[in-house]
């Protein structure tokens, strides 16, 4: 099994910077894509960004040029890096991982964290 331990996500002014992370643990044999994905209230949960294994990343038009995912191998964590936050910026963020496990390596598995709170006003 896995698990996903998220962290980082708190109450930003507009215009602020907050950097979130998530770690994954377990019987990990390998980890192929990392994403963000974000939910606000009222509304589906909607794909941020994402990195591949290979260093390929994709955005969300409404986050491009102010977020920057990134990731370290070695620790098995993706990170979100926000900058310039607006207030519809405001949601809970959760990190979904694909994966394979150590007891199973012809299955890929998606994993979801638990989710943060990231609330932008003033």
């Amino acid at each position: 099994q896995a698990h996903l331990v998220e962290s980082g996500g708190g109450l930003v002014q507009p215009g602020g910077s907050l950097r979130l992370s998530c770690a994954a643990s377990g019987s990990i044999s390998s980890i192929n894509a990392m994403a963000w994905y974000r939910q606000a209230p009222g509304k589906q949960r909607e794909l941020v960004t994402r990195i591949t294994s290979a260093g390929n990343t994709n955005y969300a038009d409404s986050v491009k040029g102010r977020f920057t995912i990134s990731r370290d191998n070695a620790k098995n964590t993706v990170y979100l890096q926000m900058n310039s936050l607006k207030p519809e910026d405001t949601a809970v963020y959760y990190c979904n991982v694909d994966l394979v496990l150590m007891e199973d390596i012809w299955t890929s598995r998606n994993y979801w964290g638990q989710g943060t709170q990231v609330t932008v006003s003033s």
